[in-house]
């Protein structure tokens, strides 16, 4: 157990009800008759049960995606991040219809994990609804399901060729069944309304990011027994199993805070995702690629990131919490915790952007993916382009050239008369950058790089072109920017994320872009102002100017005429002096002179 940080104290959540209110509301929800503990599923019981959900709740498998028991929901066009417009459900007074997985990473500590299943046990989400999933990171001795647990409850291992949280809850998460997934860590102790809180949200929109309010307190093992966690919570007097001023809240609360709850966080509202109590459709959830196994810490953010990316709304519940039992790494050997992270996070996240501060880099995720077309491109132009996009003061960029590569071979052919002979040039002069990826088509986003620059062939981005486009997306918020160019053409300068949520709110066939004006914005400016010019005679932009080796020089031929201006200057004050010197000798000599003359007088 680390020390303890500064407490802090903080205005009471509105009151949390117990489960009388669910009677009052018809038993909609599915209250359960007193707090006797629920029967679990072993895995065998659950695979000769059918898994889960029940009987009843069919999934249908398509394109390797399950999906959810319920038809696809409209979906509803949210502004930036303002969900505002979303009208969630009253708690107690709604019949929930999705199935959720709770899925939770565990490393030893059955005494914490005994007392999250207990709480689990006693939510106000029906039980027929919801089944626990428990990763087990190869703890030794296993774990074991308690007593009292969920009714659909199992363990298992987490996969070969890994280990740590990231890898377990990745494992767990694949062996998930339900359609939303709730995130929770193995010292967590939900109110009896946490996961109906979170939920409701789902019920609205299938791309929605709910983050779980949690207070730490610390915790001494054997303070409370799984019984007593079961029936406060049953009872929902969750909120009295610590004192009221003896916890802390996550730094992100100020932020939270600060922009009305998210909804004027704008893209950086990905950056207060933390795993220890969060959820999300299972959908979504595979289309951000997963939680990845192989951040051990801080996979929580990076996920979060990729979330946004993904086209989340992310939005902060706070009409039930829990109790996280014990401190966070980052709140015990916070500087540490945050050494070990800065890599990860510069090499993977780009909100905010200052996370990567070294200039003339690449990274495993480009902060701006350009595409250029270059199927009926010269070879001088596609390498103008590509120059200009390599030279600028953004320096993570990667370049996709769609073209049709799958036609260049190597039969014979005539040289120089060969009409794919720019694409050959092309591929031999640009093919081997590291940046550089030749593809067919581009894919429909750049996710996960949160901007996508499509830059016609034979036109030239200035060297602040890239850097200009994303100060104005980021003051502006601007989904999509159109750069027009002389001759009906146009370049386009695009948010990942917008357009990761238009996809999902339009559908296959629907308008993209109008989508993205609606819930972002679009603007259009004149691709010259910004720095896009087209080639010139010699192809290429000159190389960058060196400007550290020119101040160097200035700063040397600086140093040099100063050096002279103080010789100069001491040569002055010599002269000076002995004009002085002399102008005195000659007053004296012709004072001495006027009082002889007076003398004689």
């Amino acid at each position: 157990m680390g020390p303890r940080p500064r407490r802090r104290r903080r205005a009471a959540l509105p009151a949390h009800r117990g489960p009388a209110h669910l009677e009052e509301a018809g038993g909609a929800l599915g209250g359960r008759d007193g707090p006797a503990p629920a029967q679990a599923q072993s895995p065998a019981e659950h695979e000769a049960a059918g898994g889960f959900p029940p009987e009843g709740l069919k999934l249908e498998p398509t394109q390797g995606v399950p999906m959810t028991a319920q038809p696809r929901i409209a979906q509803p066009r949210v502004k930036e991040n303002d969900y505002g417009s979303l009208r969630p459900a009253e708690l107690g007074c709604w019949e929930p219809t999705l199935t959720v997985s709770v899925v939770i990473p565990a490393y030893g500590s059955q005494d914490k994990l005994d007392l999250t299943l207990a709480a689990l046990a006693a939510q106000t989400y029906p039980s027929r609804l919801l089944e626990v999933v428990i990763a087990d990171d190869g703890s030794d001795p296993p774990l074991k399901l308690p007593e009292i647990r969920p009714e659909l409850c199992r363990i298992v291992p987490s996969l070969s060729g890994g280990w740590g949280c990231a890898h377990a809850y990745r494992s767990g998460a694949l062996a998930a069944e339900g359609d939303v997934i709730v995130r929770l860590d193995a010292d967590m102790v939900c109110f009896h309304d946490n996961v109906e809180a979170q939920l409701r949200w789902h019920h609205l929109a299938d791309h929605i990011a709910v983050v779980g309010h949690k207070r730490f307190v610390d915790f001494q093992p054997g303070a409370l027994t799984p019984r007593e966690v079961h029936d406060a919570v049953a009872r929902g007097g969750a909120e009295k199993l610590f004192e009221s001023d003896a916890y802390e809240l996550h730094h992100y609360e100020k932020f939270i805070e600060e922009t009305d709850m998210l909804r004027a966080a704008g893209a950086q509202a990905s950056r207060i995702f933390t795993g220890a109590s969060a959820s999300y459709h299972r959908e979504l959830y595979l289309d951000a690629g997963q939680v990845d196994g192989d951040m051990i810490l801080g996979e929580d953010t990076e996920f979060g990131y990729r979330l946004g990316q993904a086209g989340a709304v992310f939005v902060p519940e706070t009409a039930s919490s829990s109790w996280h039992l014990g401190w966070s790494t980052t709140m015990t050997d916070g500087a540490r915790a945050t050494r070990y992270c800065q890599p990860f996070y510069a090499n993977r996240v780009l909100v905010p952007r200052k996370r990567r501060p070294d200039p003339g880099r690449t990274w495993k995720v480009p902060g701006v993916e350009a595409v250029v077309d270059v199927s009926e491109a010269a070879w001088e132009q596609a390498r103008a382009t590509v120059s200009g996009l390599a030279s600028g003061l953004v320096s993570d960029v990667g370049v996709v050239l769609t073209g049709p590569w799958s036609r260049l071979d190597d039969g014979r052919r005539d040289i120089l008369g060969d009409p794919l002979l720019d694409l050959r040039l092309i591929r031999e002069g640009l093919g081997d950058d590291g940046r550089v990826r030749l593809v067919e088509t581009a894919p429909d986003t750049s996710f996960p790089a949160p901007y996508r620059f499509r830059c016609p062939a034979g036109w030239v981005p200035g060297s602040t072109t890239l850097r200009r486009l994303i100060q104005l997306v980021e003051k502006e918020g601007y989904g999509l920017v159109i750069l027009d160019l002389p001759g009906d053409v146009q370049a386009r300068f695009e948010q990942t994320r917008a357009f990761a949520r238009a996809a999902r709110v339009t559908g296959p066939g629907g308008d993209r872009d109008e989508a993205v004006a609606e819930m972002f914005g679009a603007h259009t400016v004149d691709g010259a102002d910004y720095g896009l010019e087209p080639a010139g005679d010699e192809s290429v932009p000159k190389p960058p100017v060196d400007w550290q080796a020119k101040a160097q020089k200035w700063e040397a031929d600086a140093a040099k005429w100063q050096s002279r201006a103080n010789t100069l200057d001491g040569e002055l004050k010599t002269v000076r002096a002995e004009l002085n010197a002399q102008l005195q000798r000659r007053l004296r000599r012709r004072i001495g002179r006027l009082r002889r003359r007076l003398l004689r007088r």
